[in-house]
Parts: structure tokens; C-alpha cells; sequence
């Protein structure tokens, strides 16, 4: 935990000293971090195709290192806010905001379950307006600590509320999609996409880019692309989560029923087929006990049980084997 602390707070001051264009992308030193020690603490093989990931990852970061632009000076808080005013990033926040209410209000409750893509969307987009309010505040602190006082300005304010309400989002989408899916895959996505949505919102906001050479530009870019190239290839390296003690995985998805009944997909292993058709049991728990609604029925049966002749209780649930 205070490794963990002592990490976010150097996080915190590399965005107050460089751009996010370098910082955002060297994330993904920590992850070699991470590998190396599970190798030696954890005792965790490090296969080849990790060491390769790691090598991509080493060279991608020089790369940008040597090739990233330079942090622009800035003397108040009020000239972040004109950054942050002006036109440009306007429309890219309030584009933002509106990409990210779609995926809440429309896409999570259809595709949140079984499209990655909704909760890492949801908390990358917001995360790019996270760093941009880090850094914001970041640099208030700078100045307050040099002798330039900026707790009297209210845009002060205005970034810490935002800064609050986007980590309190981006972590709980964050921990539904970890909940959701595996690991593996969603960690070299977030990755991608969050740092692609902080360089476009630092790029529009604090104009990274401005006087820099295509050569430079596309350099960094380039860095980028093998980072996020060494990031996948490690992950994919990684051992499968221990399978479960019981021998059935469970996923509950609410329908659109009567009597909130939840129905659960199960998967046994080693399931096998019954006259070419699955078979299926349906259990109904109740909070007085346990009963059975039917013996073993295939899919038609169950299914004309299911809207014809059932009458389910309440919190009813069913396991299809």
C-alpha cells in the first residue's frame, strides 16, 4: 500500500513537470516492474515472449523520451483556464461528455456484460479529463509552494471538483470491467485507449504539439505503437486465472420477467449433449427453501415451461446446466 501511494504521488508530480503526451505513455514501465518482481518475489515464469514485451516496452519509452515535446510555462491558474476554455477543448469535452452518457445510459444496460469495449470507453474518456485536471491542479500546487498564492482563484476549485468526480467514475467502471472480463484482455486495451484519449485531450488543451517537426511527432507516435505492441504481447504471456473450486461458473443477467427473476447461464465442464440437444434442469430458490420446478427438460421444453407454464416466484432463480 505504501509503495502503491508513493507511486501515484511521483505520478502526480511527473504531470506537473512534463507533458502528458511523455508521462501518460510510461505507464507501461510499470507493468515490466511488475513482471520482473513476479518473476524473482512470486516466482512467476517469465517466458520468452514477456522478455520480448518488455524489450518493446524499454525501447518504445526511449523513443518517446527522446522525441517528446517540451512542457509549456505557465505563471496562474487563470492561464490554464483560458486553455481549458478555449474552443477546441470545449467541443472535445463536451464531445466527451456525450460519448460517455451514451455508453451509460444506452449501451451499458445492453451490451455492458458482453462488449468490452462499453466500461474501458467509459473510464478512458473520462480519464483523459482526469489528467487534464490532475495536471491543472498539479501546477496550482507548484506555484502556491513558489510563492504565488492560487487557493483565491475558483477555477482552483473548479478542476479539484472535476478532478473528484472523474476518479470516482473512471474507478468504478474500471472495476466492472475487471469484474466483468479477464484481466488479460482488459488491461492492454485500457491501456491503449486511455493513453490515446489523454495525448489527443493534452494535444487540443495544452497544444503539445505546437512547433514541434513531423519527424518528432511521428516519432513519438511510433514509440507509442511499439509501447502498446510490448504491453499486448506481455499480457498475452500471462498464466490463466486458477479455475473455480465448484465446477460451475456462473453469470446472472436480470430479464426483462416478472418477479425479478435472475437467470443463470452456467457452463459445466465436460458438458456433454443428450440425443444432440442440451438438457437442462430448472431449480427455483426460494427465501422459505429450495424446490424443484420440473425434472430434466430440453431446450423446447424448458423454454414453454419457462413462458407458458410456470408460475415463478419471487427472487426465483434458475440454473440451466
Amino acid at each position: 500500500m505504501v509503495t502503491m501511494i508513493v507511486g501515484e504521488f511521483a505520478n502526480f508530480v511527473a504531470y506537473i513537470y512534463a507533458p502528458a503526451v511523455l508521462v501518460t505513455p510510461l505507464g507501461a514501465l510499470s507493468i515490466i516492474v511488475s513482471a520482473v518482481l513476479a518473476h524473482f518475489l512470486l516466482k512467476e515464469k517469465l517466458k520468452k515472449l514477456g522478455v520480448l514485451g518488455c524489450v518493446l516496452c524499454i525501447v518504445g519509452s526511449v523513443v518517446i523520451v527522446l522525441h517528446a515535446p517540451g512542457e509549456h510555462d505557465l505563471n496562474s491558474v487563470d492561464e490554464i483556464w483560458a486553455l481549458a476554455t478555449q474552443p477546441a477543448f470545449l467541443l472535445y469535452t463536451t464531445s466527451a461528455v456525450a460519448i460517455t452518457l451514451v455508453l451509460v445510459l444506452y449501451c451499458e444496460p445492453r451490451y455492458g456484460q458482453t462488449n468490452i469495449m462499453v466500461y474501458i470507453g467509459v473510464c478512458s474518456i473520462i480519464g483523459s479529463l482526469t489528467v487534464m485536471s490532475i495536471k491543472a491542479i498539479g501546477i496550482a500546487i507548484k506555484l502556491t509552494l513558489e510563492g504565488s498564492s492560487q487557493a483565491a482563484h475558483f477555477q482552483t476549485w473548479v478542476f479539484v471538483m472535476i478532478s473528484v468526480t472523474c476518479i470516482i467514475a473512471q474507478l468504478n467502471y474500471l472495476n466492472k470491467a475487471l469484474d466483468t472480463f479477464n484481466t488479460a484482455v482488459v488491461s492492454p486495451i485500457y491501456y491503449a485507449m486511455f493513453t490515446s484519449f489523454t495525448i489527443l485531450a493534452s494535444s487540443i488543451m495544452f497544444k503539445d504539439w505546437s512547433g514541434q517537426s513531423a519527424s518528432n511527432i511521428v516519432s513519438v507516435l511510433c514509440g507509442f505503437l511499439t509501447v502498446l505492441s510490448g504491453t499486448m504481447v506481455l499480457h498475452s504471456t500471462r498464466d490463466p486465472d486458477p479455475p473455480p473450486n465448484t465446477d460451475i461458473t456462473c453469470r446472472f443477467v436480470r430479464t426483462t420477467f416478472p418477479s425479478n427473476i435472475m437467470v443463470g447461464t452456467c457452463q459445466r465442464r465436460n458438458m456433454e449433449a443428450e440425443r444432440g440437444r442440451f438438457a437442462f434442469r430448472i431449480c427455483c430458490n426460494n427465501q422459505a427453501g429450495s424446490f424443484q420446478v420440473g425434472q430434466k427438460k430440453n431446450l423446447g421444453d424448458w423454454l414453454e415451461a419457462l413462458l407458458y407454464g410456470c408460475s415463478f416466484p419471487r427472487h426465483a432463480r434458475f440454473w440451466i446446466f
